[in-house]
């Protein structure tokens, strides 16, 4: 005769318990994210400016790295649409700007955009394919900039890149 154990199928944990389990974790997942949230929120808040001890009796200045065109200026490019090389039918669009380390002359950013423009035209498709591809692009894109500008130009922030 066999065992009555041995016949029965095994149960698993009941339904109600699943859902309890499930219930929890969730909750935790909330939980964490909420609180993950708050701490990222708070991180990225405004410095706040020095003041020297012999500016007690006046009015708070900005220390002189601080004043407005003196630090690092961020120039947006004219968009770049353009085909590239290969295949000769893919088209692209790019929004960048540049981040220079003092106030530069307007045609300087003209003369970047249009150096870039001309780097575009040459790129291959699977030159810029993946995230190696973007960041080899942007490398690329920086160091040109770079030359372009005499080495004011210390990076090239792309905003958008469409492909088609």
């Amino acid at each position: 005769m066999a065992n009555v154990e041995q016949l029965q199928p095994r149960k698993g944990p009941s339904l109600a318990v699943q859902g309890a389990m499930l219930l929890v974790v969730t909750a935790a997942a909330i939980g964490m994210g909420w609180l993950s949230g708050g701490y990222l929120k708070g991180v990225g808040g405004p410095a706040s400016v020095p003041v020297a001890p012999e500016n007690e009796g006046k009015a708070a200045q900005p220390a002189a790295a601080q004043q407005p065109g003196t630090g690092p200026t961020l120039a947006a490019l004219a968009p770049i649409t353009t085909n590239i090389a290969s295949p000769a039918d893919t088209w692209i669009r790019m929004e960048a700007f540049v981040v220079y380390d003092a106030p530069q002359p307007p045609a300087m950013a003209e003369d970047i955009q249009q150096d870039l423009l001309a780097f575009v035209r040459t790129l291959k498709m699977h030159q810029i394919e993946g995230a190696s591809g973007y960041q080899h692009l942007k490398a690329d894109l920086e160091e040109r900039a770079s030359i372009r500008s005499q080495g004011h130009a210390k990076q090239v922030l792309i905003r958008t890149l469409l492909v088609e």
